[in-house]
């Protein structure tokens, strides 16, 4: 019987256990945490949105970071494959806005139960609190790992031991080091999903503030790299949120000094009917001050702001604003400029960017081009993608195919 060792008990981790002991190998699955789970357990805010139900284009269009290599995979076990599979150990799943799926019960724990029923019945030797050493490879090939200063021999291993992103749940990049050791390149880690720090002074009075059906793009030497619509939240130190956290993916990939980001705050209307809403407005408040006038168009903590950046004093009446500055405004609304200073650090990014190049893996197996009996999955591979759980329907689906070849 072949004998495989599995490094990282998260979600690639656990899939790549299931699936290989279920294909009637000997399967140990080793995690240096005292649980099984740990990162999965707080994603999506504790109930976990394990996967996305749109079909397999567009899930492909929300992947930024090698989407080509992992087309073998997600057609191997797609995201109903998941579903199905959740499914048929106990837990009920549901499909909310924007097709996220969560489970019923709103419980990441039941999503991490699931996966413990699927390595008890198919046999895994799991093995908690133990950190693996190092790899064993001997004439191009895994011999099988070092514990405590103990080799375990094995035929094949699948390093699953995640990102950088969230280290207190053991994501430290040790699986990176492995790599390197065997001979991998590693692309440029970086945090992905993350919330942006920014540069106006302005933004901080803000904290705390979620805006609702905004859209964002950013902007590269004016032309638009992204852009997305929905939920946003501003901080102490900048922006986060939903389509801020997805931005931040492409932040990373340009010069901060020529990339601006530009909010519309309203952009189900067009600048011309805009334009007629706040005449509309300013008839109905036309004895009121200017800044006692937004009020039904804008959220409270936000009036000071626009009437500071619009220039257009707060203590006018409104019956005596100009063409020109009413259209000043119009223009602010729909494109409110915010300057970028940088993303937050990798311990904040509930994703990281980078990893082993995807040049030096099989795309259908997962097994390195390298090192024979080498298997990488989810994070540790240079794939990512948007927020919405194709992130980790990744991690299933590339350990799925590793625990299916190994």
């Amino acid at each position: 019987m072949k004998n495989v060792i599995v490094i990282g008990g998260g979600a690639s981790g656990m899939m790549a256990a299931s699936i290989a002991a279920r294909e009637g190998k000997s399967v140990t699955l080793i995690e240096k945490n005292d649980k099984l789970g740990k990162k999965l357990f707080i994603t999506g805010k504790g109930r976990c949105n394990v996967t996305n139900a749109v079909d397999i284009k567009q899930f492909m269009d929300n992947i930024p970071g090698n989407k080509s290599f992992l087309y073998s995979a997600l057609y191997t076990f797609s995201n109903y494959d998941l579903m199905d599979f959740i499914e048929s150990f106990g837990v009920k799943l549901k499909i909310e806005r924007g097709n996220r799926v969560f489970p019923k019960s709103d419980k990441s724990s039941d999503i991490i139960k699931a996966f413990e029923r699927s390595l008890s019945k198919y046999k895994v030797n799991i093995v908690l609190s133990t950190k693996v050493d190092d790899i064993i490879i001997k004439d191009g090939r895994t011999a099988g790992v070092i514990v405590n200063g103990h080799k375990i021999s094995s035929d094949s291993v699948i390093v699953s031991t995640g990102g950088v992103s969230y280290p207190l749940t053991g994501s430290t990049g040790d699986g990176y080091e492995f790599a390197r050791k065997s001979g991998h390149h590693i692309v440029k880690l970086r945090p992905s999903l993350v919330p942006l720090e920014t540069v106006e002074d302005w933004v901080p009075s803000l904290q705390g503030l979620s805006l609702k059906n905004v859209s964002i793009s950013l902007e590269h030497d004016g032309k638009t790299i992204f852009q997305d619509f929905g939920e946003m939240l501003f901080t102490h130190f900048g922006l986060s949120g939903p389509i801020i956290l997805s931005c931040s993916r492409y932040v990373t990939d340009f010069p901060l000094n020529s990339t601006e980001l530009a909010i519309d705050l309203k952009p189900a209307l067009s600048f011309e009917k805009l334009d007629t809403r706040i005449l509309g407005d300013f008839k109905k408040y036309s004895r009121k001050h200017f800044e006692n006038s937004l009020g039904d168009l804008l959220p409270r903590k936000l009036i000071p702001v626009i009437v500071s950046l619009s220039k257009i004093d707060g203590k006018k009446e409104v019956d005596q604003i100009t063409k020109e500055e009413r259209l000043r405004l119009v223009n602010l609304l729909k494109g409110l400029k915010i300057r970028i200073k940088g993303t937050r650090s990798l311990d904040e990014a509930i994703v990281t960017a980078g990893g082993v190049s995807v040049k030096e893996i099989n795309p259908s197996t997962m097994e390195s081009k390298l090192v024979s009996g080498l298997y990488f999955t989810g994070e540790m591979i240079d794939v990512d993608a948007l927020t919405g759980g194709y992130n980790l329907q990744i991690a299933f689906s590339t350990g799925y195919s590793a625990g299916l070849n190994c």
